[in-house]
């Protein structure tokens, strides 16, 4: 085990578990469990534990779909205003 004095840093975390990633990613652990067995998140087994990196959670969420809106048309007041009076 590697001992850290206090003027080092501690390495960043590179891996979370299940719940974590639910967590931070605001998903519940079916979906999680359904996106590792689908192949589209990648997942490491230590023991009985289920880890997901941090770069294979982020590449996760890039490959996400992005939603696509229609821009919504803007009134245009003066026209509006104008077929009112009358």
């Amino acid at each position: 085990m590697q001992k850290f004095s206090t003027d080092q840093q501690q390495p960043s975390r590179r891996a979370m578990g299940i719940e974590e990633f639910c967590g931070q990613y605001g998903l519940g652990r079916t979906r999680v469990y359904q996106e590792i067995k689908m192949g589209r998140l990648s997942a490491r087994k230590v023991g009985r534990r289920t880890l997901i990196t941090i770069d294979d959670a982020e590449d996760w969420l890039r490959r996400l779909p992005v939603v696509k809106t229609n821009p919504v048309p803007t009134l245009d007041r003066d026209y509006h205003d104008g077929e009112n009076r009358g």
